[in-house]
């Protein structure tokens, strides 16, 4: 009788564990058609904001709009949006396995549920650098800069104008089909630099924001496929670069820039950086001091931090 009462409770408790682990799944992964009209929903009740953003899949509604529908590959929503759910549609469509997952693989979970969102995948040996740099989170060296103005009205600040120094920085160059594949797998790469591979053998640290270069074409709304996504040294290494143990990475001895900086958060993808870029030419007005085939998007967090916060930067011509 004893041992029949302690297997039942051991049977408990497994379940207890198993339904909490398909929860923390079906929030990662949830990536089903049925939440669209759910977050539509949603949407409709909050018409009093002026926009409700989902940070995880960049798509936006503005007050009195529904949103529409996403491809089932884009339809990723927010963690804030799943609060409303309860158990019962959490754990639909989901298929059963007792077997506990471990932190790394929660984590690279979670990694794989939101770059699937840029159609990008995250292959399993990644798994080591997402665990090196999640534990390191808290020790990012910012990237140095003189401010030179800020500019506000009605308290809320439009944008900054800074001058970043010159320096030694670590570059990898995509040309996939998406801007945000391309910024997905340059900054994988730059992981596996980051998390020891490299001449030092060692994890080198990482600096904030990771900043990427976008030319656009002739045109002047669409962005060129190739993307050079950058990675500013630490300063202990800044004399002494250590070498990339992948031929796609390269050192690369960058100038001062003086750049206008505007603030947005949320995800980084091509529709989402036009859009910002957008707003600021709107700020400024026409001007032929800032480049208009060039600019930068710098990220200060990671792919996984829902609504990270991210920098358009507009470059001057001169110093």
């Amino acid at each position: 009788m004893q041992q029949d009462v302690q297997a039942f409770i051991l049977k408990c408790r497994q379940r207890a564990v198993h339904r909490m682990q398909r929860r923390r799944r079906k929030v990662v992964l949830g990536l089903t058609d049925g939440f669209s009209s759910y977050l539509a929903d949603r949407c409709d009740q909050n018409q009093e904001q002026q926009i409700l953003p989902s940070p995880l899949s960049g798509r936006h509604c503005s007050a009195g709009q529904r949103l529409s529908p996403a491809p089932a590959a884009m339809a990723l929503i927010s963690l804030e949006d799943l609060d409303g759910l309860d158990d019962e549609q959490l754990d639909d469509d989901i298929t059963d396995n007792p077997e506990p997952m471990d932190e790394d693989e929660r984590l690279l979970a979670h990694w794989q549920a939101v770059a699937s969102t840029h159609q990008v995948s995250v292959p399993p040996e990644m798994a080591g650098p997402i665990h090196e740099m999640t534990h390191n989170s808290q020790q990012r060296e910012p990237l140095p800069f003189a401010p030179v103005s800020c500019h506000e009205k009605m308290g809320e600040v439009l944008y900054e104008e800074r001058v970043y120094p010159a320096g030694n920085w670590a570059c990898v160059t995509r040309g996939e089909d998406l801007y945000e594949q391309s910024i997905s797998m340059g900054f994988m790469k730059l992981m596996r630099f980051i998390c020891k591979e490299n001449s030092a053998g060692r994890y080198l640290g990482m600096t904030v924001p990771v900043v990427s270069n976008i030319h656009m074409m002739e045109d002047g709304n669409t962005f060129e496929k190739e993307v050079q996504t950058a990675f500013f040294l630490p300063t202990e290494f800044q004399t002494n670069p250590p070498r990339p143990s992948d031929p796609d990475i390269t050192i690369v001895h960058r100038e001062a820039i003086r750049v206008i900086a505007r603030t947005f958060f949320g995800t980084t993808t091509e529709e989402t950086v036009t859009h910002q870029i957008g707003l600021l030419w709107e700020i400024l007005g026409v001007t032929d001091e800032l480049c208009r085939d060039n600019y930068m998007v710098a990220v200060y967090e990671n792919p996984g931090v829902p609504r990270r916060r991210n920098e358009i930067w507009f470059i001057r011509r001169n110093l």
